[in-house]
Order: structure tokens, then sequence, then C-alpha cells
């Protein structure tokens, strides 16, 4: 995947958000934390309505990792809106990223360069790296 110089990475799961950014090449992104934004997850009405199936039969949903993930979409739309951010990439387990599209602005739409559907949160910098190259 081609990721721009600059660009931000925001690193996602039902817990986790910290925010990367490229000081790499195109092809050879090198990444450094820039943020670990203070989440709160306050929105919980667009988790009840987005369940799977199985999450409501079993309630095996967990609905304050959707908020979560809803918390962390609002915050990068406050970033896009901002000017904050131009190019974006969300690395987010399936779910988190499930109900962050949910919740994207248009304007975080047009950053967007990518998403990668995988949980990244507490592996090492090179493999978030490495995923990036390989997506």
């Amino acid at each position: 995947m081609k990721l721009p110089n600059n660009a931000h990475v925001a690193i996602v799961d039902g817990e986790n958000f910290i925010v990367m950014q490229n000081t790499g090449q195109i092809f050879e992104p090198k990444l450094k934390q820039v943020a670990k934004p203070d989440l709160d997850a306050t929105n919980f009405s667009a988790g009840v309505k987005h369940q799977d199936d199985g999450g409501q039969k079993t309630g095996a949903t967990d609905l304050t990792e959707l908020a979560h993930g809803t918390a962390a979409a609002e915050w990068l739309n406050s970033k896009a809106l901002s000017g904050d951010i131009s190019d974006l990439l969300v690395i987010a387990d399936p779910k988190t990223l499930g109900e962050m599209r949910r919740h994207y602005h248009s304007e975080l739409e047009k950053r967007l360069v990518g998403e990668i559907a995988k949980t990244m949160t507490g592996e090492p910098t090179d493999r978030i790296e490495k995923a990036i190259i390989a997506a």
C-alpha cells in the first residue's frame, strides 16, 4: 500500500487508540507516534442498533468497545474538519472498523488513503509498517 509522507495512521481497537505519522517514503513507511487520545466513549446508541445477529442473541457484543470505535471516528472527524489530518490510514479490528465507518464524516472520507481490517494495537512499530507494506 502506498502511504504518503506525513500521512497519519490511526490504530484502533475496542479499547486502544493511537495515532502515528509516516516520516518515511511512500513505499517504505517509518512510523512515529504522535498522539494517544483520551477518548470519552459516550455514544452507546449506535452500537445497540448495529450489533451483529450473533452478538444480539448471545450478548457477546461489547457496547463499550463499539462506543470506543465511535469516539475514535469522532476524534478523527474533528481533526479532518480542522485540517490537522490531510491523509489518513485506519487500521482497526474488523468489528471496530465497521462501527467507525458508520460515523465517518464526508471530510474524513476524502482524506482516507486506505483501511486495514486487522488488530494491530499493541504490535511493535516494525510489524505495523510491514502490514502497511503488504496491504
